[in-house]
């Protein structure tokens, strides 16, 4: 563990007994920043989100939110100033180059590590992505600095400490981390973990240009060609309006079809917990929670998934959790909404068929 956090078991954020003056050197840092990730012309979601959890730790702290955005104006750049206006930016570093214009870790490393030595931000927030990762472990290793990565909550303490909490352990319990002794303090947040804030449509801010030397002859890597991941058929489950997961509640890689019956019927996704995955019975894009995907759905059924913590990082920002499982004493029960002490594979077949009645008859009135 780097020495510059320290680690604090429990979500609290409290620090009893650490009180702790900041290092006078540590008043030149302020505000927080948020790095846009900007491929392909378009913002990733993950990077709208952390907006919105910036804005409240800007407006705690008292100081101004920012966005990082770095790539090329030949890609639309200028026009995503406005969303991370709309999305609660106060001001947005603007750093426009054609050596930017796709992701490479050499020349976004160098660049991220001059905007922070000049402009100083207290916090800096990453997302979780394969780029996001990439990026922030480099970041943090030239300004020699802290990173907690992974974070499920963020919140600010009275001594102006970002309490950074994340599951470690295996996931079977939640660290609090603070940066006490670098700056800035920074943290990577997966996606779909914060809740996507309302854009205010005609929002305006700064814009704080930024010219970096970058010479192409001096990246050694090039990029080659771009082939988009998405042929998997799971790629949109971390966006699904309702998801039905099971675990090994269902007994049999064969009753994973009740959970897609039923999926089918509410027109939702499918997914299911690290058991199944460690099994083989489903694929590692279908896992839900601490290692695989984070959902925020308005209706998560979950058949068969005890809820350890490793699953429940990843799916209690569900509007609406319908657990069902044989144990009353499951953990899942409780931070489920609704709770069922039932047999799964009995259960979800009755479950399909009264919702495709149910539907059948609304069809017939309309």
């Amino acid at each position: 563990m780097n020495t510059s956090q320290t680690p604090v078991a429990g979500a609290s954020g409290s620090r009893a007994g650490m009180k702790k003056e900041l290092p006078e050197h540590f008043r030149s840092y302020k505000h927080v920043w948020v790095f846009i990730e900007f491929e392909l012309g378009r913002i990733h979601p993950v990077s709208l989100e952390l907006l919105g959890e910036g804005r409240k730790l800007a407006d705690q702290l008292g100081v101004e939110l920012a966005g990082v955005l770095l790539g090329s104006g030949e890609h639309g750049l200028n026009d995503a100033t406005g969303s991370c206006f709309a999305y609660g930016a106060d001001l947005v570093y603007l750093v426009d180059h054609p050596v930017l214009a796709q992701y490479r870790n050499q020349p976004y490393t160098k660049v991220m590590t001059e905007l922070v030595l000049k402009y100083q931000p207290e916090i800096m927030l990453l997302g979780a992505t394969v780029l996001g990762r990439d990026l922030a472990g480099s970041v943090a290793t030239t300004l020699k600095t802290g990173l907690t990565a992974d974070c499920t909550e963020l919140a600010i303490d009275d001594e102006r400490s970002l309490a950074a909490t994340r599951p470690t352990f295996g996931g079977s319990l939640l660290c609090t981390i603070h940066t006490l002794n670098y700056r800035p303090q920074m943290a990577t947040i997966r996606p779909r973990v914060m809740a996507m804030p309302k854009p205010v449509e005609g929002r305006e801010g700064r814009v704080v240009p930024y010219t970096p030397d970058l010479q192409e002859d001096s990246i050694v890597t090039k990029v080659l060609s771009f082939l988009p991941d998405d042929a998997s058929e799971a790629s949109g489950l971390a966006f699904a309006d309702i998801v039905v997961a099971g675990g090994m509640g269902l007994r049999s890689e064969e009753n994973i079809q009740l959970v897609r019956k039923l999926a089918a019927v509410l027109g939702g996704d499918w997914g299911g917990s690290r058991p199944l995955v460690q099994k083989g019975w489903i694929g590692a894009d279908r896992q839900i929670g601490q290692t695989g995907k984070t959902i925020r759905p308005k209706l998560y059924i979950a058949a068969g998934i005890s809820g350890a913590i490793q699953h429940r990082v990843g799916v209690e920002g569900a509007d609406m959790i319908v657990a069902i499982n044989t144990d009353p004493n499951a953990p899942i029960f409780d931070f489920a909404h609704l709770g069922v002490v039932a047999d799964a594979v009995t259960l979800l077949p009755l479950l399909t068929e009264a919702f495709r009645q149910r539907l059948l008859v609304n069809r017939l009135a309309g």
